[in-house]
């Protein structure tokens, strides 16, 4: 496929013939198995995230809502995924990107519009990791030196520079490979030890409060945010872009991964989230190592697991930044080639260490979490999702199939203005309280 102006071979063309031009990728598609891409999408599910929804989803909601919820969030999950999965191959061409797909059923505004909420939604996600990733750092420091010279911010900078280099190495999605089963390992590690720690920690301690905090206000704020948290959960953001490496055939063998993602996948995420927040209620902090007792080598190698699987986890969601400037400036060969090599270093550094001073300046990890689902995960995995279904299968649906779609638009519309407002109050709550580049 060339890339010229006149080769309408990369030109997909909406209903309205409002061309976008779809340039080839300089990254490595159709190759990986159901499992591998499984792994990809469970890793994502069981990152170094699922050590903070005991504090950032349990808390604010309760047993009741945050069971409740979190169940509901992985079905309504499941369900936007397979219809975005669906749509992979859409008007008989593989659509490898979320923005390409939305490009072809809707122009070329809708295809900016998609890549700038992506692009949002991967950037708040990787700022996310790297607070992640310090905060595992500082917990380690902490455990063997009390003299407060190694600060969060400085364990953030450190994170950050460990990313670049790994972001360096791993030139595309597909090569990952092994660090798959690393990231794997990592991820039972931390969650085992949260897990055995907590467990124990609740067998001794003393009846725990769970009531949720705050006046009517502020509860229904948090609520709105915590809702924002549960598809955080469970939601990449990039589902074409994870699917474009999955072989042949296309449509089964994504089926196989997300069924595996939504079931086996989710069961350590449940099982630490529910057991943290069992142990310590309502004082469940933002990071559940903070709250656990017991050996300090034990503790050190969960928050040393945490923090590697975070660079790895990380990788995965930066990806689609890296797809589309090395496709844009032809990055493509050996990834040991002199050029390709200063490109990586130059540009994704770069990248990495504008990610970095962020996370640094404002490391209000569970408000961040609310943010990114309120303004981009609702919009991209659920309102978009639907209507890109209603619009691509219209003429096959029935009147109540199309109605089920609208109600999902509308609803997911309101619950992402919710959202949003609730998170940005947040922020500001929390910009009071702390001061930027904060130590907490």
């Amino acid at each position: 496929m060339g890339t010229g102006e006149n080769d309408d071979s990369n030109k997909v063309y909406a209903k309205n013939q409002d061309h976008v031009e779809v340039p080839d990728t300089a990254h490595q598609i159709s190759s990986d198995s159901w499992l591998q891409v499984a792994f990809v999408l469970t890793t994502g599910v069981n990152s170094a995230y699922v050590l903070g929804y005991s504090g950032t989803v349990m808390v604010p909601l309760g047993w009741t809502g945050g069971v409740v919820g979190l169940l509901l969030a992985c079905g309504i999950s499941l369900y936007a995924n397979v219809l975005v999965a669906r749509l992979h191959e859409y008007g008989g061409k593989r659509h490898i990107r979320y923005r390409d797909l939305a490009g072809f059923i809707y122009g070329r505004k809708a295809y900016s519009l998609t890549w700038a909420l992506q692009y949002i939604n991967l950037f708040m996600i990787n700022t996310g990791f790297i607070i992640l990733a310090g905060s595992a750092l500082k917990a380690t420091y902490v455990l063997f030196s009390d003299d407060g010279k190694m600060t969060l911010p400085y364990c953030i900078i450190v994170a950050g520079v460990v990313c670049a280099m790994f972001a360096i190495c791993i030139p595309h999605l597909s090569a990952l490979g092994v660090w798959l089963g690393v990231s794997t390992l990592f991820s039972l590690a931390y969650i085992v030890i949260a897990f055995v720690l907590s467990l124990n920690d609740g067998l001794k301690s003393p009846p725990r409060d769970y009531s949720i905090s705050g006046d009517g206000a502020t509860k229904v704020f948090t609520t709105i945010g915590a809702s924002a948290n549960l598809v955080f959960a469970y939601n990449t953001g990039m589902l074409p872009e994870i699917q474009a490496t999955i072989r042949e055939p296309v449509h089964k063998n994504m089926m196989k991964a997300l069924y595996f993602q939504f079931t086996v996948g989710v069961l350590p995420l449940y099982l630490v989230v529910f057991t943290g927040y069992w142990a310590f209620g309502s004082s469940t902090s933002a990071y559940l190592l903070n709250n656990v007792s017991g050996p300090v080598w034990v503790k050190a190698v969960a928050n040393i697991t945490a923090f590697l699987q975070a660079v790895i986890a990380l990788h995965i969601f930066a990806s689609p930044m890296y797809e589309y400037l090395d496709t844009k400036f032809g990055i493509k060969g050996s990834a040991m080639k002199v050029k390709n090599l200063s490109f990586r270093i130059t540009v994704r550094g770069g990248y990495l260490a504008f990610n970095t001073f962020v996370s640094a300046l404002l490391p209000f990890l569970g408000d961040f979490m609310s943010l990114t689902g309120a303004i981009s995960t609702f919009p991209l995995t659920f309102i978009l999702a639907n209507h890109m279904y209603l619009e691509a299968k219209k003429d096959k649906l029935t009147n109540f199939q199309k109605l089920w779609h609208w109600i999902n638009i509308i609803f997911f519309s309101l619950m992402s203005v919710a959202a949003t407002v609730s998170a940005l109050r947040l922020i500001s709550v929390d910009s009071k309280t702390y001061h930027i580049f904060a130590d907490l």
